[in-house]
């Protein structure tokens, strides 16, 4: 496990629940509106977070807006001794834990969720992970067989492909895309709202975890149970992390695969968002495509699962800096000068001439699994 640094401290005592005992007395934590509003105001005045932990805390208090109630604050920054029952029993399962104040804090999530990315977050396994991008795959928790041995599959087709599958870790598309992955060799990156203690002590996962091939993350506390909110919020993560999404199966207009598609779709747009189009996907969709779906090809090879991602994100990024740069659609010449600047920012992938050693050096790129 990581060490904590002393601002992560700060704000874990400040936003966290600190479940260490279920008959505790659950504390009003800062929600991550009252947090930013905090962080903006310590940043302003020349301090951190680590300040309020100090002899510092009596000249901020009384410095911030009055919609912050200083006794508050202060029973929330005198949790220490409950903070170091949770951090003992965080490291006992190894799971570590970053904020937004860390240096390692994961670069996707903070470049493209900025104010809405996590303060803390929680994980298990290989860190690094994280920044190398992949196909995040999204559905339905009901499914049937034929859905389950489609998505095992994808997951298998991702592993030969050398890209990382990025999950919710729920049942149904989530874990069989993830169980997928994992049995063929492949790296996976779970993205979990809940339960990520028991997760850490999960046999099925060793493997994965020892070779160095999967992540956890939570941004809520390691023995937190499901909540519908949080399933809700963690959509943005799954997507913002990956370089390109799927939507296998969606219901439509209701649940959280529709949600988080249709926010990526009209909304935040952190990258292409593909569709699987037939039978048994999902009410939704054929909405979705509608929407603005890309219409998943269905690869057979792994190959063609590397450049149909690739492609996508190539497109997309030509598209999407065009547009922020006002330039003119039509000016080819000037698209082309913005792809070239784009495919230098981390995670972003390159054109492919079509020569193998072309393609060798997308696959760094895309996935970031060489």
């Amino acid at each position: 496990m990581n060490d904590v640094s002393e601002n992560t401290k700060a704000i874990l005592l400040l936003t966290a629940p600190l479940i260490v005992s279920r008959k505790a007395e659950p504390a009003k934590i800062l929600t991550l509106k009252e947090y930013n509003t905090l962080a903006r105001c310590l940043h302003s005045g020349g301090f951190q977070p680590q300040d309020l932990l100090n002899q510092r805390r009596a000249d901020i208090l009384p410095k911030l807006p009055a919609s912050f109630d200083q006794t508050r604050l202060d029973v929330l920054l005198n949790r220490g001794f409950m903070l170091g029952q949770a951090l003992t029993e965080w490291q006992r399962r190894s799971i570590w834990v970053v904020s937004r104040a860390d240096s390692s804090y994961p670069r996707r999530l903070r470049s493209k969720l900025r104010e809405q990315a996590p303060a803390v977050l929680y994980g298990w396994g290989e860190r690094a992970l994280l920044e190398k991008g992949g196909l995040a795959v999204v559905g339905s928790r009901k499914i049937s067989e034929e859905l389950k041995d489609y998505t095992e599959h994808l997951g298998a087709l991702a592993a030969a492909a050398r890209v990382p599958i990025i999950s919710g870790a729920a049942r149904g598309i989530d874990s069989s895309a993830m169980g997928g992955a994992m049995t063929h060799g492949g790296v996976v990156i779970g993205v979990m709202a809940d339960s990520l203690g028991r997760a850490a002590l999960a046999k099925a996962n060793r493997e994965a975890l020892q070779e160095g091939r999967l992540v956890l993350i939570s941004a809520y506390d390691p023995a937190a149970g499901f909540n519908v909110g949080h399933a809700m919020q963690r959509n943005k993560a799954i997507y913002a992390i990956a370089d390109a999404g799927l939507v296998v199966t969606s219901d439509f207009n209701k649940g959280g695969t529709w949600a988080g598609a249709v926010e990526q779709l009209e909304k935040y747009r952190y990258g292409p968002v593909f569709v699987k189009n037939g039978a048994g996907c999902g009410p939704g969709n054929a909405a979705l495509l509608q929407r603005g779906g890309k219409r998943w090809p269905e690869p057979r090879v792994a190959h063609e699962f590397f450049d149909t991602i690739k492609n996508a994100v190539y497109d997309d990024l030509k598209t999407v800096r065009v547009e922020q740069l006002g330039l003119p659609q039509a000016n080819e010449e000037a698209a082309a000068g913005t792809v070239d600047a784009a495919t230098r920012l981390p995670g972003a992938v390159s054109g492919d001439t079509g020569g193998g050693s072309e393609r060798a050096e997308d696959r760094r790129r895309v996935g970031r699994n060489a």
